[in-house]
């Protein structure tokens, strides 16, 4: 019986991916658990990886094969969807949507390397009201 063979992925490629599937989940209204799932897609959900895709190659500048690993495809999966939205990009409306997407990635990643402990200066976490000890 053979195994099927695992790219080992880098966990903060995951978080960005995720990042990019979360915001064109928010902007498209479809959910980001639609769009990872393992069985076909529906034709819209499909069409909304492809953005996150396309949005994770353009905004992180990774090659094709990275994207794919991430996004636990194949290369010629992300390739189609990354050449797919750049002939979309003709459409006004779904270039200024790209547009505002790749400015919002960009916010978030340059904000990032936010040391937690420091920030809270190594203070336990508050419980929750109502929470049991």
């Amino acid at each position: 019986m053979t195994k099927a063979y695992v790219v080992p992925v880098m966990e903060a490629d995951r978080i960005r991916a995720g990042l990019a599937l979360q915001l064109v989940a928010a902007s498209t209204g479809i959910a980001a658990e639609t769009m990872t799932g393992r069985d076909r897609l529906p034709p819209i959900a499909c069409r909304a990886r492809w953005l996150a895709m396309y949005l994770a190659h353009i905004t992180f500048g990774w090659p094709l094969e990275r994207v794919a690993h991430a996004f636990g495809v194949n290369r010629a999966t992300a390739s189609t969807a990354c050449r797919w939205i750049e002939d979309e990009r003709d459409r006004p409306v779904l270039d200024a949507l790209l547009d505002r997407l790749e400015d919002c990635v960009r916010l978030i990643v340059d904000a990032g390397g936010l040391d937690l402990d420091q920030a809270l200066g190594n203070r336990a976490p508050a419980r929750a009201m109502g929470a049991r000890a």
